[in-house]
């Protein structure tokens, strides 16, 4: 609803009925307020009908951005924890190809099915879809060369689990890249990331982008 009610502000402004932008202003903040309480008190993962937020421009939390911290390369097995409709997990499957795959991973069926559907459109044949939990991963230790989730660790009820459970199918050799970005009601600040991959065995290597929007980059130590 904020989302919506922001995209109203702009439009009224760009009308010049700055009156009802301002008021519309306020109905995006305040429901940023609520929503944020509500997403921290109750984190859950998105729901799909409002799969559409997720085409939103982000900045730096673009395809090509990650691909440039996470650095995917042919032949890899990567893991995407909450893909969504597949913003993220199309590219990043095209680059491991050939001999490489992708697995997505989402508590939701609906949001799997979307990603294996374009991904068929897209003729791109290297994704392996799983339902499943972040704080329980399905897969034996060591399985992964990397792993990534873009504006979901907040979503996740025990995010320390989940962070142990990356920690725990990554290759020793392996990586992990978390985005996150500010106007996402779930947000995880830096300093809270910082500190919770350090109590889940990551060390921090590197970051893209700024306090408000970054992509970070961990090893397992």
């Amino acid at each position: 609803m904020a989302l919506a009610a922001l995209i109203l502000s702009l439009v009224e402004l760009l009308h010049g009925t700055v009156g009802w932008a301002f008021v519309w202003f306020l109905i995006a903040a305040a429901a940023g307020v609520v929503t944020r309480y509500w997403s921290v008190k109750y984190p859950a993962p998105m729901p799909h009908f409002l799969r559409w937020t997720l085409l939103v421009p982000r900045g730096n939390q673009s395809s090509r951005h990650l691909q440039q911290i996470l650095e995917p390369c042919s032949g890899e097995r990567l893991l995407e924890i909450g893909p969504g409709i597949g913003i993220h997990a199309l590219p990043v499957a095209s680059s491991l190809a050939p001999g490489g795959t992708l697995d997505v991973l989402d508590m939701q069926q609906q949001m799997l099915d979307d990603v294996i559907r374009k991904a068929r459109q897209a003729g791109i044949n290297n994704i392996t879809a799983r339902q499943g939990d972040a704080q329980r991963l399905p897969y034996a230790d060591g399985t992964f060369d990397g792993a990534y989730l873009v504006g979901v660790l907040g979503e996740v009820p025990d995010e320390q689990a989940a962070l142990r459970e990356l920690r725990r199918v990554l290759k020793p050799t392996g990586r992990l890249v978390v985005g996150e970005v500010a106007f996402d009601p779930d947000f995880v600040t830096f300093g809270s990331l910082k500190q919770r991959t350090g109590a889940a065995g990551f060390a921090f290597e590197r970051k893209l982008g700024i306090s408000v929007s970054y992509l970070a980059r961990f090893r397992p130590v």
